[in-house]
This record gives structure tokens, sequence and C-alpha cells, in this order.
């Protein structure tokens, strides 16, 4: 029974998309979703907030797909839709562009003169994805997976070494834009006044240090691996770099039902409810994480990285393979708690910013500030064409 309620739900949703398909295409609707509407975040988040702060909004109809408007009614100056509401179908089949970070489903059937952007999750990562990884992903994503590139208009790369992973492994031929990725801009941008109001939403003073501890997710959902010693770590930082120091923590947003299982301690911030990885990243002095691309984000400021990774032996069995041997990264990895505390302090700043640019230069890095922009006028150009070449050459 409950099959047969799927497939009729399916095949109604079906029947409005082709009807909303029939519609005219506005040619400046911009939809924009991250993570299947979960989060205002990511590359989506910093490509829409640059059209905001430029003052586009005049020109573009900006549209964003959440899962739950109430935790949205902060947002001005954008619309919002329900993900899966009749609505949300109406405004994703009437968009000339459509931005998201992931892979999108059947539900979305792209139109002929539709403009599909692929923004992906990350800059480059350690861990295999897609046809690289296709052994240990499950069936029903890799079928959406190559569904979704056949629909792909532009794919977004932070480094020449991920355009060569995306040739490989996207189960994509289309355009792909080296130009850095929009989340990382400000990353490049120094802006106190940004680190000032982000450290504010914290109750935390300018001045206080931060240490971001980062880590990924691992199959089983299981807290037992961020064993982190906190008090030693606080210890540590503050010999080596001076200053008051305070732990955010910051697990996956699959563990977001899990964290506060966590045990509460002094100076160590649960900060795992947040939507945006980046202004944690920002206001960042040190990061610890494991095997998730933000450590290559985070590379772009230059400021100190260590990598947690007690299991990686059996993370390697279990979960992924890597694009890079650990030993091949510029960030200084550690296998226990007592390895850690005595690599920050053998932490030496001068090494450790060469060996972050020699492999910025070895992957080819595209960052450079100015992601938004480029990826912005790409977007004119697609609506627009010569109409508006003065406002595409004048930003």
């Amino acid at each position: 029974m409950k099959n047969i309620i799927e497939s009729i739900k399916k095949m109604i949703v079906l029947c409005i998309i082709h009807l909303f398909n029939l519609l005219p295409i506005k040619n400046n609707k911009i939809f924009l979703f991250s993570y299947y509407g979960a989060q205002y975040g990511d590359n989506p988040k910093y490509i829409s907030e640059y059209i905001k702060e430029n003052d586009y909004q005049s020109t573009y109809d900006i549209v964003w797909a959440f899962t739950d408007l109430e935790s949205t009614q902060h947002l001005s100056n954008i619309r919002k839709v329900k993900v899966m509401s009749l609505r949300y179908f109406y405004e994703l089949c009437t968009s000339k562009i459509i931005i998201t970070n992931f892979r999108t489903t059947d539900y979305f059937k792209k139109r002929k003169n539709q403009f599909y952007v692929q923004t992906w999750h990350s800059s480059l990562r350690l861990k295999q994805i897609e046809k690289d990884a296709e052994t240990v992903l499950p069936s029903h994503y890799v079928e959406m997976a190559k569904r979704d590139s056949k629909k792909c208009d532009l794919l977004l790369s932070g480094c020449r070494y991920s355009t060569e992973i995306f040739k490989r492994a996207f189960w994509y031929e289309g355009e792909i834009f080296e130009s850095g990725i929009p989340r990382n801009d400000m990353l490049l941008i120094a802006n106190q006044d940004k680190v000032k109001t982000i450290k504010h939403q914290y109750n935390l003073s300018v001045d206080t240090k931060v240490l971001l501890y980062a880590p990924t997710f691992r199959k089983d959902h299981s807290l037992d691996v961020y064993d982190l010693e906190y008090e030693s770590l606080i210890k540590a930082a503050k010999k080596k770099f001076g200053g008051d120091w305070v732990v955010l923590v910051k697990l996956h947003p699959h563990l977001l039902s899990k964290s506060n299982q966590m045990e509460q301690r002094k100076n160590v911030i649960d900060v795992t409810a947040s939507n945006d990885i980046q202004e944690l990243l920002l206001i960042a002095d040190v990061l610890i994480s494991d095997y998730s691309s933000l450590m290559f984000d985070y590379s772009l400021t230059n400021k100190p990285c260590f990598l947690y990774v007690p299991d990686v032996k059996q993370y390697l069995e279990k979960e992924r393979s890597f694009y890079f041997n650990l030993k091949e990264l510029p960030f200084i990895s550690a296998q226990s708690n007592a390895d850690l505390v005595r690599e920050i302090d053998l932490f030496d700043e001068l090494t450790y910013k060469q060996e972050v640019q020699a492999f910025l230069s070895t992957i080819g890095s595209y960052e450079r500030g100015i992601s938004s922009k480029l990826l912005f006028n790409k977007i004119n150009e697609v609506c627009f064409g010569d109409k508006r070449r003065g406002l595409h050459e004048a930003i």
C-alpha cells in the first residue's frame, strides 16, 4: 500500500511539473537552494549575497527554497518557498537560472532554455567522490548523479586539481568554470567588521582567540572518535600563540541531533547548528579537522590547521579512499591527543605558510576572492546576453 501511495504521489508531482513547464520562463529569475533546502549557506548563499550587496535585486528576482520556512524568517529581501510545495514547483519551472550545491532529484525536469549551475560543495576534497567512489556509494545515488550531470550546464571548480577530478569522475562533459568558488571569497578579503559581527553572535569579544574543531562524520554516526581533550588544547594554544581561547565545535550536519550528547565544558561551545561554516572559518585562529574538505578552504587564510585522525586506518578501510596521502598535505596530522598537543607546541609558522603556498601552487588554485563576481557576470550574460553588456563590463 505504501508503495502504491508513493507512486501516485510521484505521478501527481510529475503532472504538476509538466503543466508548469508549459509556462514562460522568466529571464531574470534565479532559483537557489543549498543541501536540498536544509540551509541558507554554502556557494548559493554567497552568489545570492553578492547580488544583494551590489544592488542588483531590482534586476533579478531571487527565489530560495527551504524545507523549513519558519527558521528563515530572519532572511529579508529574498522570496522564499517551501520545498515540494505547489509554489516551489512553479518557481523552479519558470526560473531561468537554477543554482545548487548538491545533486538534483528527478523532480527537477530541466527545460531547454533553463541554465543549471552546479557549484558543488567544496573547492577540493580529500575523500574520493562520485565515479571515483562508485563502489561505496548507494546505487540509487549513482543513478541520480548521472541523470543530474546530464542536466548541468555549468560546473564550478576551485582549482586545477578539482577540474581533473570533475572531468574523470563527475559523469559530466560540459563547461567547467575555473573561477574558484563563491563561499571562499570572504576568506581572502580582510573584513574585521565581519569578524566582529560573527563573534558577537557567539557572545565572544573581538580579542578572544578561536579554535574551531570541525570534523566530518562517520557512517556509523558515532561520537566516540571526537574525543579531543579540550582543556589541554586550550592550554597548548595559549602557550604557543598567546591570548584567551575558546573552542567552537562544529560537527557535521548529519550529527546535529546528537551534538548535544557531547560533554559540556567551560570555554567549549557547540555550534553544530550553525548554517554557515565559512563564517566560522573566518573567525577561527586555528582549525582542527580530520578528513573534511574544509582544510582546503581554510588553507587560503594561511592560518594553522591540524588534522586529528585517530581512526585513519579504519576510515580508509570502512569509508572512502583519499585523493592525497595525508603526508602530502601541508597540514599537520596527529593520531592522539598527546600528539596533537605536541604538534601545536612544535608548530613553526614560517615553514607552515611556505608549505601551504607550495601546495596551493601544486593544485593550481583559482581562488582570488572574486569568484562571486565572475559567476555573476556569467549569469548576467546567460540571462541578458548583449542587451546588458554595459552592466556586464562594469562589474
